[in-house]
């Protein structure tokens, strides 16, 4: 795609890097097959094709509207176009960048932008979010339906052990999940403690940046990462930290790219870079402990077996390119996994996205939910918080991480046992 920049961002970092994106793309179409929102709407400019032309427009220096904004605030950034491109036209960063010079030439007003300054304020804050939680559980009968689908009874967290190996891990907590599923970092805890490891939450680590990221504070998400980093750092550089742990895997997608959004820090891009490649997955964590797990999991015929379906996150999926890792997790415990239909689809949670795109976001759900209902799973599992809030919200069934059925799955074979 030849493009012709304008003047005001050309010689820039961020035009220099969306030429080299746009120069890749050659229109093909591909990308509209797998795009959520294309497939509902049925709309070019709802489609990745269409959002790249409305970008390029822009960033050639024809004026963004109002319409232009709606067209990528529909987008859902799932990455399910990346996937599917066979040009690698990386679109996610190409819509970080559009997206904020749209949203700098067409301003938001009113309601539209308390409410998401609302959000940056709130969601990020641990404390503040905890708090809010607990007035919204108390007060849960008089909310409005769409926060009241978002106000859930968490579990309880149970034993976090202590840490004893010579292997340590650090474990992000995240902003929202404390208060809302405290037992997923515990069962992952309890887990690797059992593989040897031990798992550790660093006081002063907080969000992971995503959300700030998202709702166009880009400098702010940039802050919250160098904050993670120097929480971090100290267990790094002395040698102490194995990994970085993400239970949530939106929040794997964001550090793993630290290196790219502090690249231009002289002061943390070395460290970003490394933060970045001690990043894993849990379920990479997990994976990696082939024969401890096969030892552990030797008698998985003494635990029954039951059908569940997995939900991929999209920042699963096709943020950090994890597929199929999961799922023989999960059959190696014993489970058997059910197929669901559109696995590439995304489920609408997206962040914040369910909470600024309602409509859009409930019929992805209520297709997502049909999907897995079809599969015949009697569990539904996941590997972002997002996703299983969302997916839970919707009232069919429960939905939980799945590294909590293979804590489950443990404590029932020791139990046999």
């Amino acid at each position: 795609m030849q493009t012709q920049l304008a003047d005001f961002i050309r010689d820039t970092p961020e035009g220099r890097e969306a030429e080299a994106i746009l120069r890749k793309c050659v229109h093909c179409g591909f990308c509209t097959a797998t795009c959520p929102t294309y497939q509902l709407l049925g709309d070019e400019l709802d489609g990745p094709r269409g959002r790249i032309y409305l970008i390029k427009q822009v960033l050639e220096g024809q004026p963004a509207t109002a319409r232009t904004r709606l067209h990528l605030d529909r987008c859902l950034t799932c990455r399910a176009c990346e996937t599917t491109c066979p040009s690698g036209v990386e679109y996610g960063r190409l819509a970080d960048i559009g997206r904020l010079v749209v949203e700098r030439q067409v301003p938001r007003q009113g309601v539209d932008r308390l409410g998401r300054e609302a959000l940056r304020q709130l969601v990020p804050n641990t404390g503040l979010f905890g708090l809010a939680l607990g007035l919204g559980r108390r007060a849960r009968p008089l909310l409005p339906r769409l926060l009241a689908d978002k106000v859930s009874a968490a579990d309880p967290a149970g034993e976090w052990p202590a840490a004893r190996h010579p292997r340590r891990m650090i474990v992000l907590a995240g902003c929202v999940q404390p208060s809302l599923r405290p037992a997923i970092n515990a069962a992952a805890a309890r887990v690797l403690d059992r593989l040897g490891v031990s798992l550790v939450e660093q006081a002063g680590a907080g969000c992971c940046g995503a959300v700030k990221f998202h709702l166009h504070d880009q400098e702010g998400a940039r802050m919250e990462a160098r904050r993670n980093i120097d929480a971090w750092w100290p267990g790094v550089a002395a040698g102490r930290v194995e990994a970085i742990v993400m239970t949530a895997s939106g929040c794997g997608t964001q550090v793993k790219d630290y290196g790219h959004l502090l690249q231009h820090d002289p002061a943390y891009a070395e460290k970003a870079v490394r933060i970045a490649a001690l990043c894993r997955d849990l379920s990479e964590v997990v994976a990696a402990e082939g024969d401890a797990l096969e030892t552990l999991i030797a008698g998985s015929a003494a635990v029954e077996r039951r059908r569940i379906a997995f939900h991929a996150p999209c920042s699963l999926q096709h943020g950090q390119k994890i597929r199929g890792v999961v799922e023989k997790l999960l059959e190696a415990a014993g489970f058997e996994l059910a197929p669901v239909r559109d696995a590439h689809l995304c489920c609408g949670s997206a962040g914040t996205y369910s909470l600024l795109q309602p409509t859009l976001a409930g019929r992805l759900r209520a297709d997502k939910l049909d999907a897995l209902v079809d599969s015949g799973g009697a569990t539904v599992v996941s590997a972002n918080i997002g996703c299983i809030e969302h997916l839970a919200a919707g009232g069919r069934f429960p939905v939980k991480h799945w590294i909590e059925l293979i804590d489950e799955y443990f404590t029932a074979l020791r139990q046999k046992i």
